[in-house]
């Protein structure tokens, strides 16, 4: 008889971890705005539980090329971000949004049939966030935080929280589960489909109007060099250490990597 507790551990991690997650990071943004809260939603709170899994379930050299797909994927963010950023000028979420996942799914098209390898593929990702911030529009000074046309008042004081927090179960359940059919490379692409994105953005443009959407869409971008710190990590690690060993030193490598990044914005701004 198989035993059954790495399996429900596994699946522990899936319903419970991610959603957890995503809670923390929407009190964050409450706390200190939609800038902090884009910053953390680009740690691979998402990702790097759906790869721990993949791992578990298919192997550490199955996600190690996950990784790498992973890694490629922050270049299809990026169109999603941009997107976002430029259609709400001219539409509202329900316009804005699947202009943002359609763009989304053109990049990753795109994406599949390019192979890199690992350090030009980190090179390509740093060169794009480092062009990226110049490429976002202009925001007005002034910030409305209109609600939108017929949300309930429970959606204004946070009702919104339960459908963040089943949107990411959902998304780890369902890659992790398809894994196997769809390969490592788009098993990596799927582990970053933009659920903290859509979630985020869109319950950020209701509640707080479109400037801080698009705040927090730039705040991600600062935030995605610790995700493919931590891509990039993963990737060479777990073909080398054991699981617990490789994502460990990953996530210690990502945070670092974020509180520098998070650091040098700083300064830049104080200057």
């Amino acid at each position: 008889m198989l035993d059954s507790r790495p399996m429900n551990s596994v699946l522990a991690l899936k319903l419970f971890l991610v959603p957890s997650l995503i809670y923390a990071v929407t009190l964050a943004g409450r706390r200190w705005g939609p800038a902090v809260a884009g910053w953390l939603s680009a740690f691979p709170i998402v990702a790097g539980p759906i790869l721990l899994a993949i791992s578990l379930e298919q192997g550490a050299g199955f996600a190690a090329s996950a990784a790498e797909g992973t890694l490629m994927a922050v270049l299809a963010m990026i169109s999603f971000s941009l997107a976002y950023a430029w259609a709400s000028a001219r539409m509202g979420v329900a316009g804005a949004m699947p202009v943002a996942l359609g763009a989304w799914a053109l990049a990753v098209a795109g994406l599949q049939s390019v192979r890199l390898p690992l350090p030009f593929a980190a090179l390509a990702v740093v060169a794009a966030l480092l062009l990226a911030p110049r490429l976002f529009p202009a925001l007005r000074h002034a910030s409305a935080s209109p609600a939108a046309s017929g949300s309930s008042p429970a959606l204004r004081r946070g009702g919104d929280l339960p459908w963040r927090m089943l949107a990411g179960a959902v998304l780890v359940m369902s890659v992790s589960a398809a894994a196997a059919g769809l390969g490592p490379r788009l098993s990596g692409f799927f582990a970053m489909f933009p659920v903290m994105g859509t979630v985020l953005v869109g319950f950020t443009h209701v509640q707080a109007g479109r400037d801080s959407a698009v705040q927090l869409l730039r705040g991600t971008i600062l935030g995605y060099f610790a995700f493919a710190a931590f891509c990039v990590a993963i990737s060479l690690l777990l073909r080398a250490q054991p699981v617990a060993v490789s994502f460990f030193c990953a996530f210690v490598f990502a945070l670092t990597i974020q509180l520098l990044a998070k650091a040098a914005s700083s300064r830049r701004q104080a200057t």
